[in-house]
């Protein structure tokens, strides 16, 4: 006799009346008879939104994305949006990417909606995620949806939900959506199509989100320039086929290569192991054609095109690939630099970033005169940003994790304009007799030199979750009193909003939503942050080193000028080993 937990065999019961369909109940049987530790897994608690909305793995049961928790879900969020906008029109707009079942619970979303009363647009296809950001805000939605799981692996799905601002869900939203989708019984949903509230929306908004990209992605670049630029670029299987290549002929990007074995949206990613450009090897096709082509710039978006992997040649001639914090401090370097030969920068403006993202931006955007304003891990904040400072003028924002948006025509990470602007900015410094490369280099020479390095642990199930947990608990009970062979100068619990200064032994509110993350400073400006993902089984470990070596910087040594790559990197081998990650 296997034994089960009292408490998820009443959960797993549920599940076992008629109400649910004959293939979900054959899925809960089998775990039942065959595989415990699964159904344990599948039952032991509900999906829940994280940093970048919910996503999970495809099948039966309470902690799995299927009909019943997304009718549920979309149930709740129908009874809260009737209940904030009463006695109005409420739109909302639907979109979904590459994976299995994405164009399937599209309609079964879009089915409870119009059930609820709820005008839809649904696309026909498949479409860009910063596209549906778009769409919400153009098409005068009161919300918006999309079935997407970013590059998480092929088994999973997920269900992002959006604002009439076009931003992400944020507090207090968040919660009480949650609340109400808590009070509900999955017999509560309502599933019953109502076909004449469904409209499908394709190419108004493909031209209208188009335009509006090339109008805030593009600077002056001359035609000789663009034609000059050699790109290659990958859909990695993904949605951005749709938007991207277009996006770029129409602002006169002709010389494209497109990876042909990618370019074919398929769910099950077959040329990768991920289809996440923060990882080389996701980019290899790409880099490989760029090889044959001899081209300057390769690009590769996830699955859904919000992020962006970008490789550029170094002074070697090699294609090297810039990590997400670079690819961030090109873009708003260049954004700011342009604004200010525009003329446009009066003290009114800001620019965004993330609290484990690299502290080199807030030194550039102090340079140039322009608010800096850092937040939590996501877009959501960001997004938020641009709707709490109405009397700044948003330029554009990024984190470390490959995502960057220009201006606020969209309110999440957007890699279509960020795909025309590494264009903009490789086909400009080119046409200087520069390059992408050497343009960072000329920024560290004039800022200082940083290297970023992310370790990602992936840690699977209920077991992993808990092991999560206690990483998490040591560090904050036991914390490191020096890092890497420099004293820890801080440390900040976002969890419990305290920032403490070993230094003078005070404690101050950091003014954040509460979130599970700890950051450590150090004294030689090393910064150490460490995070359970919000949306992925894993712990994220950031780490930030700098030399503070800057070519105007008379007082640094020479030699620590010239051998700051081996200088830098010792720093991150001796923060990994310190602790224990790798």
């Amino acid at each position: 006799m296997i034994y089960v937990d009292p408490k998820i065999l009443a959960r797993v019961n549920q599940w076992l009346t008629p109400f649910f369909d004959e293939k979900i109940q054959h899925e809960i049987k089998e775990m039942i008879a065959h595989d415990p530790k699964k159904l344990e897994d599948t039952f032991y608690k509900n999906l829940e939104f994280g940093t970048g909305g919910m996503r999970g793995i495809m099948g039966a049961g309470d902690n799995r994305i299927n009909k019943y928790t997304l009718g549920k879900n979309t149930q709740g969020l129908s009874n809260y949006l009737k209940r904030q906008f009463p006695n109005q029109e409420i739109k909302v707009a639907i979109a979904f990417d590459c994976r299995h079942n994405s164009k399937e619970f599209a309609k079964l979303v879009a089915d409870v909606f119009s059930a609820n009363g709820i005008k839809v647009f649904l696309f026909s296809e498949l479409r860009p995620t910063p596209e549906l950001s778009f769409a919400v805000k153009y098409l005068d939605c009161k919300a918006g949806i999309v079935l997407t799981a970013s590059h998480n692996p092929p088994e999973y799905n997920g269900y992002k939900v959006y604002w009439e601002d076009g931003g992400q869900l944020v507090p207090p939203q968040d919660g009480e959506i949650i609340a109400e989708i808590n009070s509900l019984k999955y017999q509560d949903t309502k599933f019953e199509a109502n076909e004449d509230l469904i409209q499908l929306i394709d190419s108004e908004v493909d031209e209208a989100f188009a335009k509006a990209s090339i109008e805030n992605g593009t600077f002056g670049t001359s035609s000789e320039a663009k034609d000059n630029l050699k790109i290659v670029f990958t859909s990695l299987h993904g949605t951005s086929i749709t938007m991207v290549p277009q996006v770029l002929d129409q602002a006169a990007y002709k010389n494209v290569s497109i990876v042909k074995e990618q370019a074919e949206p398929d769910g099950d990613f077959p040329t990768v192991k991920s289809p996440n450009p923060e990882e080389p090897a996701a980019l290899k096709m790409a880099l490989d054609l760029a090889e044959k082509e001899h081209a300057d710039i390769v690009i590769g978006t996830d699955p859904d095109c919000d992020r962006l992997g970008v490789a550029v040649r170094n002074n070697e001639n090699k294609m090297e690939l810039l990590n997400g914090n670079q690819t961030m401090v090109l873009m708003t370097h260049f954004l700011l630099e342009q604004w200010k030969k525009a003329g446009k920068l009066n003290g009114k403006q800001f620019v965004a970033s993330t609290i484990v993202s690299t502290p080199l931006v807030e030194k550039i955007a102090d340079h140039y005169g322009v608010k800096y304003i850092e937040g939590l891990t996501g877009f959501k904040w960001i997004a938020k940003m641009i709707k709490d400072y109405p009397e700044l003028e948003f330029i554009g924002g990024g984190e470390e994790s490959f995502g960057y948006l220009v201006g606020d025509f969209v309110r999440d990470k957007d890699a279509v304009t960020a795909t025309l602007l590494a264009c903009e900015i490789a086909a400009q410094k080119k046409a200087e007799g520069s390059s992408m490369f050497q343009y960072m280099q000329d920024i560290y020479n004039e800022f200082g030199e940083y290297r970023e390095h992310l370790i990602s642990i992936t840690k699977k199930g209920k077991e992993g979750a808990e092991e999560i947990s206690a990483m998490m608990k040591e560090l904050r009970e036991n914390p490191f009193k020096e890092i890497g062979g420099s004293k820890v100068s801080r440390m900040d619990d976002i969890l419990i909003d305290k920032r403490t200064d070993f230094t003078s032994g005070k404690t101050t509110n950091l003014n954040l939503p509460k979130s599970n993350v700890l950051i450590y400073y150090t004294e030689d400006g090393s910064k150490i942050a460490a995070r359970p993902s919000g949306t992925e089984p894993k712990i994220k470990f950031y780490i930030s080193v700098t030399t503070g070596a800057s070519a105007k910087n008379s007082s640094v040594p020479q030699a620590e000028k010239e051998n700051s790559d081996e200088i830098l990197q010792k720093k991150i081998d001796a923060i990994k080993a310190q602790l224990n990650v790798h």
